[in-house]
């Protein structure tokens, strides 16, 4: 007789779904045999030291972690010494710091432009300032287009973000809310245990769109280690993580009602981690970017050459002071318009468990004091048989 087939899972469509969400990923395909590297060329790595410096600086600085501010912070960033502050702060701000290649690059060129104008006056390079003016406009129309685009993919993110943070706070409200007596001490661990999945989504996010982010670290002291396993090793951590609460709510003994509304707010999470990984993934249009930077670039070169009839040699601290403030208005465009690395996001993280913590504590002396004051008041007559206050003093109370 044919042994009985195996009997197929309760049900494989969840199950299916949650091995496809958390299964570490393929290992990778071993990298092609590659030739040997060519030496580098000597000139082009002095060349390269400057930017590469510049590039270091200002990367070392986005990784800096973003406090929020208090009452102090706002105080000082109002204060009438603000500009003298930031003008002696200015030699380490990455804005700053950036520029120094193409700032120095072309007032290098200017200067080369005006000691070749100097020695040699009859092959003076010169032009008329008619097209400067024509195009002024539209550098600045260029320039105000990319500030704003960047500034409008930043608001965009912090929004994301604090839709994010509030759902999670509202979702920990109503799972911390107490439940009937009965069903109190059967739940408290799975309470616990899918409040630590709402505490740890806004980090796995933050890890998630932010380079060079131990999420592991992050994560220790938030999840079990059994579960802290399972998130490392899957693709998408962030959906790991609603999938664990998502399930977690099944099992959690609830009216239909109050499970339904619970997972609605899940869709906070969803929605907020398509709108992070959209603004990480598509930048501004590339076109916007290169023509203002080409546009830039070629009006300082030719900035000198316009110059040279009315300022002569003024033209070098002339073009450093264009192009320091203009390049610098451009440059913070490109920064902001990635605008996780700009947001406070481990303060946020972190003021949103304080928070809840502080919830908690708040639920827990409530409770306590409602229920002391219940026993105290619990063999008083304190109504009438019309149900109105039985004393003046109570009724003063409720007045």
């Amino acid at each position: 007789m044919a042994a009985p087939a195996p009997k197929s899972p309760a049900n494989p469509i969840r199950r299916h779904l949650h091995v496809a969400r958390c299964l570490p990923p393929d290992p990778p395909p071993p990298p092609p045999p590659t030739s040997k590297p060519p030496s580098p060329n000597p000139l082009l790595s002095l060349l390269s030291a400057v930017p590469d410096w510049a590039d270091a600086v200002q990367e070392g600085r986005v990784r800096d972690r973003r406090p929020l501010y208090d009452h102090a912070s706002w105080r000082e960033h109002r204060s009438s010494r603000r500009h003298l502050r930031h003008l002696l702060t200015s030699l380490s701000s990455r804005v700053i710091l950036s520029l120094a290649p193409p700032v120095s690059a072309l007032t290098a060129f200017a200067a080369a432009i005006a000691t070749y104008n100097t020695l040699l006056p009859a092959y003076e390079l010169t032009a008329s300032s008619l097209p400067y003016q024509l195009t002024a406009p539209a550098l600045a129309l260029l320039l105000v287009f990319r500030t704003e685009a960047s500034y409008a993919r930043f608001d965009e993110g912090r929004k994301a973000w604090m839709r994010v943070l509030a759902g999670a706070a509202e979702l920990a409200g109503m799972v911390t809310h107490r439940p009937h007596a009965s069903r109190q001490a059967e739940d408290e661990p799975l309470r616990r245990a899918l409040l630590n999945y709402i505490l740890a989504f806004p980090v796995a996010l933050k890890c998630h769109i932010i380079s060079d982010s131990d999420v592991k670290m992050d994560l220790q002291g938030l999840l079990a280690q059994d579960d802290l396993n399972v998130i490392l090793a899957s693709k998408h951590r962030p959906r790991c993580i609603i999938e664990f609460i998502s399930q977690s709510l099944q099992m959690l003994d609830l009216d239909e009602q109050k499970r339904s509304i619970m997972e609605s707010k899940l869709s906070c999470f969803l929605e907020g981690i398509g709108v992070c990984e959209q603004l990480i993934g598509i930048p501004i249009p590339l076109s916007y970017t290169r023509l203002t930077s080409r546009f830039l670039v070629l009006w300082h070169l030719t900035l000198p050459v316009i110059l040279w009839d009315e300022c002569k040699w003024i033209v070098v601290p002339a073009t450093f002071i264009s192009a320091a403030s203009l390049f610098c208005i451009e440059e913070v465009g490109v920064l902001i318009e990635e605008p996780f690395p700009m947001l406070a996001l481990d303060a946020l993280c972190k003021q949103l468990h304080d928070g809840i913590k502080d919830m908690m504590a708040v639920q827990n002396s409530v409770h306590t004091r409602l229920v002391a004051q219940n026993k105290s008041h619990g063999g008083r007559n304190r109504s009438a048989e019309n149900g109105w206050p039985g004393s003046k003093r109570e009724d003063a109370k409720i007045d």
